[in-house]
């Protein structure tokens, strides 16, 4: 029986269910390391296979780190609420996505800055990719869109950056605090920022 570096038998996986130990091996070793001691050896290692396993799948580790945040961000997705009103559906929304996305906030922030320096890129541009691969609208749009429906905001004053308000501010909070943002905090960004804006 083939082996790993460590000596450890080497676990015989194929198809989905080689490529989601692979993943959550990645996102594993990019917690513990850092993209800084991101290797596709750690990863075999942790996934019980082999490099050339990893190797066939993502040419280099960049790949494989995206590939890695964006397979543990789908294991718990955040679905748009439908409370029947704009406030709850936006509290629910960015509650949720704080309680889901902290360990992302921390990940992007805090251990992925070589890759940022390698690769050329922003986080700007990462999560341009992320929705790009999701497809459809996203979350906040659809929110807005129900409440353009009942017609509880006035859509002329939902200019681009009017509407990415809500996501923004809490993402800026995640990415300051490392940590989930307290609800006060989102009722704040919800009742005294985003709504006087466009409530008709």
């Amino acid at each position: 029986m083939s082996r790993s570096l460590s000596g450890r038998p080497l676990s015989r996986r194929r198809g989905a269910e080689l490529e989601a130990a692979l993943l959550e091996a990645a996102w594993d070793e990019l917690v513990a390391a850092g993209y800084g001691g991101f290797t596709f050896e750690g990863v075999a290692e942790r996934a019980r296979t082999s490099r050339p396993v990893v190797y066939r799948r993502w040419p280099n580790r960049a790949d494989l780190a995206i590939a890695a945040i964006g397979y543990h961000a789908r294991q718990d997705p955040v679905e748009p609420p439908d409370t029947g009103t704009l406030r709850t559906d936006l509290i629910a929304l960015l509650q949720a996505a704080s309680d889901r996305r902290a360990d992302l906030a921390v990940m992007v922030s805090v251990q992925m800055g070589q890759f940022f320096a390698e690769t050329g890129t922003t986080p700007a541009e990462m999560r341009e990719r992320f929705l790009a691969a999701r497809g459809g609208p996203f979350w906040i749009e659809l929110v807005l869109a129900r409440a353009v429906e009942r017609g509880e905001i006035d859509p002329a004053r939902l200019t681009p950056r009017v509407a990415s308000l809500p996501t923004d501010l809490l993402r800026h909070e995640l990415l300051m605090t490392l940590q989930p943002v307290p609800e006060e905090t989102i009722r704040e960004i919800v009742d005294d920022i985003f709504l006087p804006l466009v409530m008709r």
